[in-house]
């Protein structure tokens, strides 16, 4: 489950603790026995969860603000007014992004990878 970085910022720990209970609620209602039952426990009776919030992803292994796509999505279309580009271009003249982080990209469609071919092609004159 990804949960925005925001709510973690003023109290982690205590978040992460809201947002288990609360899901754990969320599954109980659809199931004849608790799903506490079904869980390990570690020696003190608490259940063996690991919840790693936005933050804690930021700060382990360095995924900005938690976001799997390692920036906030955007549109499919551009709102700045920048130039018409592929939108995987870069600061660095040779390097351009074929993954989630791209403009008009994201998760596993496959898009980011082609626009990134696309304009190494153009940037090649091919």
């Amino acid at each position: 489950m990804h949960t925005p970085a925001k709510l973690f910022e003023s109290d982690n720990y205590g978040a992460k603790a809201i947002i288990l209970e609360r899901l754990l609620n969320q599954l109980n209602q659809y199931l004849i026995d608790p799903i506490e039952s079904c869980l390990a426990k570690n020696s003190d009776g608490s259940l063996c969860i690991e919840i790693k919030s936005p933050l804690d992803l930021e700060e382990e292994i360095g995924l900005p603000r938690g976001n799997i796509f390692h920036k906030d999505l955007s549109m499919p279309f551009r709102e700045d007014g920048t130039e018409p580009s592929w939108g995987v271009e870069t600061e660095v003249p040779n390097l351009f992004l074929c993954g989630a982080g791209a403009i008009r990209g994201g998760g596993v469609s496959g898009i980011p990878g082609h626009n990134a071919a696309a304009a190494v092609l153009e940037a090649r004159a091919l």
